[in-house]
This record gives structure tokens, sequence and C-alpha cells, in this order.
């Protein structure tokens, strides 16, 4: 069956969306936004457009009429908005955002709901659900289960060892806001910036730290199974440092839009990236205590003809392996969906998850 996709938002993320859809035979994909400069890049791209406007609940839900799918690549604070929409033109929703408010307001909107909504579907949140729920799979029974992510430039060369991938509002929420976690065996609260560790893969150093959002509804999940659950963002060392100088020492957590304003005008944006995903979990399994670890390193590449990066394609990867396995029928139809109710294996095979076999896999065993 040949599904016809709206993507709502014509920034980075939502063109590597629509490129990819693009190429397939199994869909047909439109991509909406308010900003007609954004949509005239998507038009070079042979893609067909609307101009909308996100904040016009009637006329977005008439926009959206005869669609199969709505995939939201828009800025977190227009989730609901955009979600409500799809449910009126009774179409599957699905989104990228990592902020906790919204991802509420789309699980309320999915009760009682004819079609799917499935949340945080990119790449933490998102892949990095499925693959921390496959690895908590391998265990008898569940200690800890840690998830960290970084996507990081291939070439650092400020203090902060750090350029812009993605948006800036959605790593100042990261930064900023309360972290989801299991402590002690019960669901919480932690701070971001805390829980500082250093690891190393292929000969580079790292640090890690908490960060908001990246978790989903993991914690929810596994409450009541393991000890402790958690997810931390990868930099390179002195970032973290730099952080809670910014944020703690000069007060910027309290001032958002002056952080933003210095982040986009002091850091340039790069496609030379590379994306770490590196899980790990404890637990006992035939009687043993045994750990268990997965590894994905993706980096930019060419696709139709041009450079993506890391970033842009392991997202985009994240919701369209989903929105191909609700497509074949590997999901449910109907209300709310859970990152971790996906299959990792079921993930990879699908014409987008293969994405991530592109990068440097180190592979859990699960049948999940």
């Amino acid at each position: 069956m040949r599904w016809n996709i709206c993507v709502v938002g014509a920034g980075k993320i939502g063109q590597m969306i629509a490129t990819l859809l693009k190429q397939s035979q199994n869909y047909a994909v439109t991509v909406a936004d308010r900003d007609l400069a954004a949509l005239s890049t998507i038009r070079a791209l042979d893609i067909p457009t609307k101009q909308i406007d996100a904040t016009d609940p009637v006329g977005l839900a008439a926009s959206l009429a005869g669609f199969d799918a709505v995939i939201s690549a828009a800025p977190f604070f227009l989730t609901p908005n955009i979600a409500k929409a799809a449910k009126a033109a009774g179409a599957h929703y699905f989104d990228l955002t990592e902020d906790v408010a919204a991802t509420e307001a789309v699980r309320d909107l999915a009760q009682n709901s004819e079609t799917a909504f499935m949340p945080q579907c990119g790449l933490a949140p998102g892949f990095v659900g499925i693959a921390g729920a496959a690895l908590a799979t391998e265990f008898d029974t569940l200690d800890s289960l840690h998830m960290r992510v970084g996507a990081l430039p291939l070439f650092p060369t400020n203090a902060l060892k750090y350029n812009l991938t993605w948006s800036t509002d959605g790593l100042i929420n990261e930064y900023c806001n309360p972290c989801d976690a299991i402590v002690n065996g019960e669901r919480t609260k932690t701070s971001p910036l805390e829980d500082y560790e250093i690891l190393g893969h292929d000969g580079v150093e790292y640090e890690c730290f908490n960060t908001s959002g990246g978790l989903g509804t993991l914690p929810e999940t596994l409450e009541g199974r393991a000890r402790a659950v958690s997810y931390r963002s990868i930099r390179y060392p002195g970032h973290c440092d730099i952080l809670k100088l910014l944020l703690h020492d000069l007060g910027l957590e309290r001032r958002r839009d002056l952080l933003k304003e210095i982040f986009e005008s002091a850091l340039p944006r790069t496609d030379q990236d590379v994306v770490l995903v590196f899980c790990t979990a404890k637990g006992t399994k035939d009687g043993a205590l045994r750990e268990q670890s997965y590894i994905n390193k993706s980096f930019s590449r060419l696709i139709d003809g041009e450079v993506w990066s890391a970033i842009q394609i392991t997202t985009a990867a994240g919701v369209l392996g989903v929105v191909d396995l609700m497509r074949t029928g590997q999901l449910p139809s109907k209300g709310f969906v859970r990152q971790e109710e996906v299959k990792l294996s079921d993930f990879l095979a699908t014409e987008f998850g293969q994405l991530y076999r592109a990068g440097d896999v180190t592979e859990v065993h699960a049948a999940a």
C-alpha cells in the first residue's frame, strides 16, 4: 500500500525526510510550511509543497485532509496544534519532539483515536529508545540501562568543541529542563548537566552528562523492572564545564532567548558531523551478572546527489523507519504508540532503518 505523507516543517530535518520519501516507491510526499523561502528550497528538490499556518487549527486541518500520515518536523511548541489537526483530518501522526509537555498533549489526543499517534520518533528520543528496549530484553532481570547519544562535529575547533547540527531551541531545552530517570527503582527527575562520566570509543575520549527528553516513555515502561535508567548526551571533554559557566554562573538558564542568540551567532553549523549512540545494560542472565552494549556510529554521506549531515540522516531515518512499520501493519494503527513497542530487528530491516546500518554498528543479539 502506497502512503501519501505530509511533512510539516521545511527545515533541515524536513528536507531530509522529504528527500528520503521521494526516493521510495512506497510513498508520495508533500512538504508544508508558512515560510515561502523554505518552501522554495523544497521545490528545488522537485518535491510538492503547500503553504500553511500551523497556528490556524481550522485551516491546518483542512490542509491535512487526504493524507495517510502527518510528520511534524516543526518546532516543539507547534506540536499540539499539528497533532490536533492531524486527528481532525483522520491521519496518523508522528513527530520528533523531545519536549515532555508536548508529548503529553499528543498522548491526550491519542485517547479513543481511530488513528495512531507516535511522538518522539527521531534519534533521541526515538531510535535510542528502540535500541535500549532491545538491550533490556537480553536479560532475565534488568539492573540498569544507560543510554548516551551525541551529535558532534568531526573536527571541533572552538572551546565548546561543538557546532550546531540541529534545533537550537531543542538543544537549550536539553541543557535546561529536568531529566526523566529511574533511580533506586523509582521514576524521578534529575538535574541536567549532572551524573558526569567519561567514556571512550575508537580511541576517542568523550564526556557524558544528564540532558532532558532523550528517554521518551522508557522510564514509565521500565519502572519496577530496573534499578537505574538514564539518558546522557555525549560531548567532547570540557563542554560541560563551559555550559555550567554559561547557564549557572552567568545566569543564562533564565535567559534562554539570549543563550539562543549567542549560540546561533557564535557557533557555526556543520555538515561534517558524527552521531554516536552508546547504550549499556547490566543484569542477570542464566544466573550470572552480565553487561551488554549497543554502539552505532553514523557519519554524513551523499544521498540523491547532496551531502546530508549525520544528524539529518539518523533523525529522518528514525521517524521514517517507524512510519514504514506502521504502513506495513507491524505497529498498532490506533491510539498512543511508544518507541519501545518497535522491535530493533524490524526497524533495521526497513528501507529507512537500513541507513543506521551504514554506520559502524555493534548489534545486540536480541531477537527483539
